[in-house]
């Protein structure tokens, strides 16, 4: 038998602020499962939380695909290959770890066949936070040789993320890269955007700005290579700030994790023909009209879906290349509860993980 957490009651009256949220969120006994043809069974060691997580848990409608009742969530996972079904391809690498995809459809080139209703962990599509999972060969991939399973889970998302998001901004030689925040993301972004640019451009030194609401917070981004701070509590305005850093010109890229409520300064802070791509929608909707930043500026606004199997792969063979290692925050099995509730309340940086 194997252990899952499980989505079971839900209540149009909950919001992803309620505090009875988590009760939502139960631990059940299940068979452990047996795959079938061209499939392997994962011993999940380590979960990841995003913040959709806790959307996908409320149901809130602020995230696009509902919640099923006696869903597991959590789409970021690694482990390792228990057992394999009749002809797969990992029938050789029994006991290896691996990092499970975290979608169903993405495997290389563009976006237009992903659907997000199909990811892990949401929708009717079981999740990473249980003991076992049984998946398709094609949806499992070899883990980082030089992280352990709580760094390697929380690289999923994060990494392969933070991978599409440099990609699509052009990241190259000289480019300045401002990061928003210190979650698991803004830190993988941090990471690889300091060496992507030897990978994929022949150079080393990307300069990357980030921001933060606490200096302790903007020690840690230092550690990981920012090479100037700016904290957005004590300085609202931090457009201005980051203009400033960059002799008024803005920066080339710009990664918005925040969403509404910070488009328009991330657009002021990018320079002419600059990129703002974003990936989260952390605050509140409010109306904003971007035309003239936009057309004025020649800027780009690009939306990021998520990740390819391919940018995860890629982001893996980064990690191990340059033997990069995500900030992360370890909560054991029973106490996921409270790591949801740490997720929340945005006061960890780096990404939460759960022993599974």
């Amino acid at each position: 038998m194997s252990q899952a957490y499980q989505i079971h009651v839900l209540d149009p009256s909950h919001s992803h602020t309620s505090p009875t949220l988590l009760n939502n969120l139960t631990l059940n006994t299940l068979p452990i499962p047996v795959p079938g043809p061209g499939e392997v069974l994962v011993r999940i060691r380590a979960a990841a939380l995003n913040y959709r997580d806790i959307l996908v848990v409320a149901d809130s409608p602020l995230y696009t695909a509902r919640t099923s009742a006696g869903l597991t969530p959590c789409a970021d996972g690694a482990g390792t290959i228990e057992a394999v079904g009749p002809n797969s391809t990992w029938s050789d690498s029994i006991g290896e770890g691996v990092l499970l995809v975290n979608n169903t459809d993405w495997i290389d080139g563009d976006v237009e066949g992903y659907k997000v209703h199909h990811t892990l962990g949401c929708g009717g599509v079981q999740g990473t936070l249980r003991q076992y999972a049984v998946v398709s060969d094609e949806f499992v991939v070899r883990k980082p040789k030089n992280l352990g399973f709580e760094e390697a889970a929380a690289m999923v998302s994060a990494g392969g993320t933070a991978m599409n998001a440099l990609l699509a901004g052009g990241v190259g030689p000289g480019k300045t890269v401002l990061t928003q925040g210190t979650g698991g993301v803004s830190c993988f972004a941090i990471l690889v955007s300091t060496v992507a640019v030897a990978l994929y451009a022949a150079a080393m030194g990307a300069r990357v700005i980030a921001t933060s609401s606490s200096d302790e917070k903007l020690e840690s981004a230092k550690k990981l290579g920012a090479s100037e701070v700016i904290n957005y509590k004590t300085t609202p305005e931090w457009s201005i700030e980051a203009l400033a850093l960059t002799d008024q010109r803005g920066v080339d890229v710009l990664i918005d994790v925040a969403g509404a409520q910070t488009v328009e300064q991330s657009l002021q802070a990018t320079r002419q023909g600059g990129t703002v791509v974003m990936i989260g929608f952390l605050t509140e909707s409010k109306p904003s009209d971007l035309v003239q930043l936009l057309l004025f500026g020649a800027k780009t606004l690009k939306g990021i879906l998520g990740n390819s199997k391919v940018m995860l792969e890629q982001a893996v063979a980064l990690t191990e290349e340059h033997d990069l290692h995500p900030e992360i925050n370890v909560f054991a099995w029973a106490d996921a509860k409270k790591a949801f509730e740490a997720l929340r309340a945005q006061n960890c940086v780096g990404k939460i993980v759960i022993l599974v």
